[in-house]
């Protein structure tokens, strides 16, 4: 994506209540055209900043720029809002058609009556509801609401979407059809979107950067790959999926390649620290391979465990597996089976140098 200056920009933004912080935001940019996404879990500050942008709540401090212009007054906000639009977690529809729905935000911009129509129909379409236009909103499903209300914010034309949440009380085959949809339109029309949200597999599907918060912080951002797969901290590696986190010391360092001294077992990683370093490393799951015994392999790590738990975890099973350090896969169900794994079973285990992201402690 190119970055010229950002669309939207924020320095020292504060939210307070009760006396208490509940946001504080040293400084963030929102780039032309990209899909920003705020993830973190329950209280970590993702609506409260999207509430802020948008005028919703009151900051107790700092600067929000649009276009490079401050909006500091209740009239520069009132502008910003004609240009941006928000789409909640439960839709708010009008008591009417799913048609006048979508076209109520055009009337109520002035938009002129007579090019309503194709502009309607044509977010209708995209959505997907054109066959639902002359329905009741008080007749639509959970998904079909949140479409009507989604098509309804698009059909402005908005210079920016703020999305609070939007798949969150939707049942999964409603979720992905409608993520789907809503990814083709976001590549279609290039509309800047700030989306918070607490599952990281939406934010990883519809992101070109992802802004991690806790305790009402942005603690790491930049683009999908980097942040799941190289994360700064303990608190990123948990929430972005990294289920093994384990705490060594480096016992040598030459050209890039680290030998990390964990519990006597011993883990090669790529990195650049001195001897004698504290460091945690962070490995995914998804990037251990099991095998039933060791076999020939270019991973320059390879250890033999004892398979402590096997989780159903829906799609996949989670091996938890005692190495002399506690190891955390993901494999088939078919791979279970093929494999013969159960619990108690001794298991070869093996990860790339490269696999595995080192942090200073």
């Amino acid at each position: 994506m190119n970055q010229g200056p950002p669309i939207l920009s924020v320095k020292d933004l504060k939210v307070g209540r009760g006396g208490v912080s509940v946001l504080d935001v040293p400084s963030l940019d929102v780039f032309e055209g990209e899909f920003l996404s705020l993830i973190g879990g329950n209280g970590a500050g993702k609506s409260t900043l999207l509430l802020s942008l948008t005028g919703l709540i009151e900051a107790s401090g700092g600067e929000i720029r649009f276009r490079g212009n401050a909006v500091s007054s209740s009239r520069d906000m009132l502008n910003l809002r004609r240009k941006i639009t928000m789409v909640f977690q439960e839709p708010l529809l009008f008591d009417t058609s799913v048609f006048d729905n979508v076209a109520s935000g055009l009337k109520l911009h002035g938009f002129p009556g007579k090019n309503i129509r194709p502009v309607v129909e044509e977010y209708l379409a995209l959505f997907g509801i054109a066959h639902l236009s002359g329905r009741s909103a008080r007749k639509l499903s959970g998904g079909e609401s949140q479409r009507t209300s989604l098509a309804r914010a698009f059909a402005l034309q908005p210079e920016m979407i703020f999305l609070d949440e939007p798949f969150a009380s939707l049942d999964p085959p409603t979720k992905e059809s409608l993520i789907e949809d809503l990814s083709s339109v976001m590549r279609t029309k290039g509309i800047t979107a700030v989306m918070a949200t607490h599952d990281r597999m939406d934010a990883l599907r519809l992101s070109d950067r992802i802004a991690v918060m806790d305790k009402g912080a942005v603690i790491q951002i930049g683009d999908a790959s980097s942040v799941m797969n190289r994360p700064e901290n303990e608190v990123v590696a948990s929430f972005v999926g990294v289920e093994t986190t384990i705490e060594g010391t480096v016992r040598d360092s030459n050209g890039g390649l680290l030998d990390i001294s964990i519990n006597g077992a011993v883990i090669r990683a790529v990195g650049d620290f001195e001897t004698g370093r504290r460091v945690m490393c962070f490995i995914r799951p998804e990037q251990v391979t099991i095998e039933s015994t060791p076999s020939r392999t270019s991973a320059r790590n390879v250890f033999v465990g004892r398979i402590e738990r096997i989780t159903p975890m829906g799609f996949f099973h989670r091996l938890s597996i005692d190495c002399g350090f506690m190891l955390s896969a993901h494999v088939t169900h078919q791979a279970l089976q093929d494999l013969q794994l159960s619990e108690g079973a001794e298991v070869a285990v093996s990860f790339k140098a490269t696999s595995v992201h080192v942090i200073k402690r």
